[in-house]
């Protein structure tokens, strides 16, 4: 034996001897990771959602109810608007990212020159960099209707409402579509480009039906931060919302007076999100992720 063979019956002999024994050793703390840190407190979350709260005491009674949910779905109340006006904020943050990231991405892949690829990329994902608060006050002070950028360089601005949160949202979002479109518009090979061109397909034609069809996957793959971050966020509405609200407000302002009903606004969010990446597996977007 070697000085650099381990012992016959020593733990490192019997993962090198089984490779898939080796491989599960190593992944078994990012599992657990995993576990405690994301799939536990969805299960808490989910969980607190069934209890309720003593409207006296203000104490938390561990006892199995719907009302909470039964509340939330009510027509009769806020709550389920106010759900799918967050769907619809997120569903248009996301086609209108879809809408800048796409040529922008056909751009950087395809057109800008090799060499300046690396600065244009880093140039899309600087704003990154800076905090999510001064990026949204700085937006809030250019739509500021009363004496805003847009106000006196344009002469008018959107001032604050829902068009300012996709605004904002799209622009804050926005380098998490392009990033997966700008890698998968880089891997569809030039010749498939050059063969639609030589069988007479003009430019729209070879990018609607060559192009288009092989970035889908990315662009769902985009469309899953985008939607997420956007379904989430309740920060941006408050800044520039006006007196518009989504449910990470609702949740903002009911879980320290009221944590199952908040628990339960929660997790229509997250039973939300299931059901749109139920929706995209079947597409092989979440490969590109």
């Amino acid at each position: 034996m070697t000085t650099t063979e381990a012992p016959a019956g020593s733990p490192a002999a019997f993962l090198y001897r089984h490779p898939r024994a080796r491989l599960t050793g190593l992944l078994a703390l990012p599992m657990t990771w995993l576990v405690l840190l994301y799939l536990v407190p969805i299960v808490l979350l989910f969980v607190t959602a069934f209890w309720t709260t003593d409207s006296f005491t203000g104490n938390l009674q561990r006892t199995f109810t719907l009302e909470n949910f039964a509340r939330v779905l009510d027509p009769s109340q806020p709550f389920l608007t106010t759900a799918l006006r967050t769907l619809a904020v997120a569903v248009s943050v996301t086609v209108v990212s879809i809408i800048l990231a796409v040529p922008l991405s056909l751009f950087l892949a395809k057109i800008a020159q090799p060499r300046w690829r690396p600065l244009l990329v880093a140039l899309v994902v600087t704003p990154l960099w800076a905090s999510y608060l001064v990026k949204v006050y700085a937006w809030r002070t250019m739509l500021n209707p009363e004496g805003g950028f847009l106000e006196s360089t344009l002469g008018f601005s959107t001032g604050y409402g829902w068009v300012a949160v996709v605004v904002v949202l799209t622009y804050l979002w926005l380098p998490y579509m392009v990033l997966p479109v700008y890698v998968g518009m880089q891997n569809v090979p030039p010749s498939l480009l050059d063969a639609s061109s030589d069988l007479g397909a003009r430019s729209w034609r070879t990018f609607r039906s060559v192009l288009l069809p092989l970035v889908k996957p990315a662009i769902i793959a985009g469309s899953v931060f985008t939607f997420s971050l956007s379904l989430g966020d309740y920060i941006t509405v408050q800044l520039v919302g006006g007196k518009a609200q989504m449910l990470g407000n609702v949740v903002y302002g009911t879980f320290a007076t009221d944590l199952p009903f908040a628990a339960a606004i929660a997790s229509l969010t997250v039973l939300i999100m299931i059901g749109y990446l139920a929706a995209i597996s079947r597409t092989g977007a979440l490969e590109n992720l």
